[in-house]
C-alpha cells in the first residue's frame, strides 16, 4: 500500500484533509446522462423505466411488482444457514434500533402556553437495494428495520432484476433479497434497478397489469454512481438519506495490534469495490511493515484478488505513519471514516476521543464485518468525510419532528409586545398586526396592546 509519513509534522486540519487519501466519485460527471432518464420516467412512468432497464440490464420483467408467490418461494428455498444468520441480524438490529424511538415531549412556557414536539413517521418509503458485484440482503435488514420501528406504514423495496433463464427467479431481484423481504414482512418489491429504479420510486407509475405503483416520500439505500446521481436529481421530489460514495475503512493502531487482523480488515472493505478506501493510521513502523507482508500473503487466497488489489493500491488507500496516538486521533478525526477501527492499548479510551466517524469498532474483536451483519448497529453510514457532520441511517431518518404550538389568550397577550417589537425591527409590521388585531386597540402595530 502507498505510505504517507506524518512523523515529525503537525499539519493543520486543512492540511490533513488535503494530504490524506480520498477517492470518491464525480457524481456531477454523470448528471447529464442520468437527468434524461429521470425526466423520461417523470413524463412516461413505468414504460420508460422498463425501456431503460432493458437497455442497461438486458432484461424486461413481465411486471414491476414481484408476485407474492415469488417472495414465499424465495424464503422457502433459502439456504437454512443464511436464513438463520438473517434472523440473528434482524433480531439484533431490532434490539438496537428499538431503543432509538423518540417520544413526544411537551414544554410548558407559562400558563396556557405549550409547545409539543411530535415525532411523525414518513408515510411511504422506497428502499433501494443494489445488485452489482455482490448481493446485499443485509442492506434490506439495515433499511427496513429502522423504518418499521419508526412506524413507516408503507415500504417498497426496489432492486435490479437478475438473469436466471432456466430458473424461477428470472427477471426478478435476487432470491436472497426476496427472502429477506419476506422475513421482514415487506410484501411490496419492485424488479427495477439503477437510476430508473430511483426515478420510478420518486414519480410512481402504473404496472403492466394496470395496478398503481405509488410514489414514495423518501428514498434510502446505497447504490452506484448512477443511483447516487438519480437520488440527487430526485431530491426536489422526495427526501433521501444521503449520497453514498464508495465504502471506507480506517484503522487506528499501535504496536499492540495484530497485523493479521489489520490486513484482513483492510481487505474485507476493499472487497466491495475497486474504489473502496482502506487506510491504516499507525504509530508503529513495524506494524506497517508486517501489515504489508500480511496483505501480500492474504491476497494470495482472496477470491476477489484483482478487485481488492486495485482498491488497496489506489489513491484512496494508504498507510499513514504518525508519531503518537494523539496525532493519530487528530488524523482519523480529520479523515472522518465511514468505518473506524481502534486497535490500540486501551482502545475504549481512545474510541471515546473520536469525534468524527460513521461507526467506531473498538478492540481486536470488533471488526467492521461484524457491523456489516450481526452487531445490531446500522451499516448504512456517511462516506467521503461526511461523518464530520452527518449520521448513519437510524430510526430518526424516518421521523419528522413537528412542533405543535398551543397558546391561550392570556399566554399570547403575555408576549404580544415582544412579537410586535421584533416584527417592527424586521420591517414586517403585518406580523405584529396579526397579533394586535386579536386584542383590538390602536391601528398602528407599534402603538402597544389594548
Amino acid at each position: 500500500m502507498p505510505r504517507i509519513d506524518l512523523r515529525g509534522k503537525t499539519p493543520t486540519v486543512a492540511g490533513l484533509r488535503a494530504v490524506l487519501p480520498r477517492g470518491g466519485v464525480d457524481v456531477d460527471s454523470v448528471l447529464p446522462t442520468v437527468r434524461p432518464i429521470v425526466d423520461a420516467i417523470a413524463e412516461r412512468g413505468t414504460e420508460a423505466a422498463l425501456e431503460f432497464g432493458e437497455r442497461f440490464d438486458g432484461l424486461r420483467p413481465a411486471a414491476v411488482r414481484v408476485p407474492a408467490a415469488s417472495l414465499t418461494a424465495a424464503l422457502a428455498t433459502l439456504d437454512p444457514a443464511v436464513r438463520a444468520a438473517l434472523e440473528v441480524a434482524i433480531e439484533r438490529t431490532r434490539a438496537v434500533h428499538g431503543d432509538q424511538r423518540r417520544t413526544d415531549t411537551t414544554t410548558t412556557l407559562g400558563p396556557g402556553a405549550t409547545v409539543t414536539e411530535r415525532w411523525v413517521p414518513v408515510d411511504r418509503v422506497g428502499l433501494y437495494v443494489p445488485g452489482g458485484n455482490a448481493v446485499y440482503p443485509s442492506s434490506v435488514v439495515m433499511n427496513v428495520v429502522p423504518a418499521q420501528i419508526a412506524g413507516v406504514e408503507s415500504l417498497v423495496i426496489a432492486s435490479p432484476p437478475q438473469s436466471d433463464p432456466d430458473g424461477p427467479f428470472h427477471g426478478l431481484p435476487h432470491p436472497t433479497i426476496l427472502a429477506a423481504a419476506e422475513l421482514l414482512g415487506v410484501d411490496e418489491v419492485w424488479a427495477v434497478g439503477g437510476a430508473q429504479g430511483v426515478a420510478l420510486l420518486a414519480y410512481g407509475g402504473t404496472d403492466t397489469d394496470g395496478a398503481e405503483l405509488a410514489p414514495v416520500d423518501m428514498i434510502t439505500g446505497p447504490g452506484n454512481i448512477y443511483v447516487t446521481a438519480a437520488k440527487r436529481i430526485c431530491r426536489s421530489q422526495v427526501g433521501i438519506d444521503s449520497e453514498a460514495g464508495p465504502t471506507e475503512i480506517a484503522v487506528l493502531a499501535d504496536h499492540s495490534a495484530d497485523a493479521v487482523h489489520v490486513a484482513a480488515d483492510l481487505i474485507s472493505q476493499a472487497e466491495h469495490d475497486e474504489m473502496a478506501a482502506s487506510v491504516l493510521v499507525t504509530t508503529s513502523p513495524d506494524l506497517a511493515d508486517a501489515t504489508d507482508v500480511e496483505l501480500a500473503a492474504q491476497l494470495a487466497t482472496t477470491v476477489h484478488r484483482e478487485r481488492v488489489t486495485t482498491a488497496l493500491t489506489g489513491r484512496q488507500s494508504a498507510i499513514v505513519l504518525v508519531d503518537d496516538i494523539d496525532t493519530g486521533i487528530r488524523v482519523v478525526n480529520a479523515y472522518a471514516a465511514e468505518h473506524l477501527e481502534i486497535q490500540t492499548v486501551d482502545a475504549a479510551a481512545v474510541a471515546g476521543r473520536i469525534r468524527s466517524a460513521g461507526a467506531i469498532f473498538v478492540g481486536a474483536f470488533s471488526p467492521v464485518s461484524l457491523g456489516d451483519y450481526c452487531a445490531g448497529s446500522n451499516h448504512v453510514l456517511p462516506t467521503a468525510g461526511c461523518a464530520r457532520h452527518s449520521s448513519g441511517l437510524s430510526v430518526q431518518t424516518f421521523l419528522r419532528g413537528i412542533h405543535v404550538v398551543n397558546y391561550g389568550e392570556a399566554a399570547l397577550k403575555d408576549v404580544a409586545e415582544h412579537v410586535i417589537a421584533l416584527a417592527n425591527a424586521e420591517n414586517l409590521p403585518a406580523h405584529g398586526e396579526a397579533v394586535r388585531r386579536r386584542f383590538g386597540g390602536p391601528e398602528r402595530s407599534d402603538a402597544g396592546i389594548g
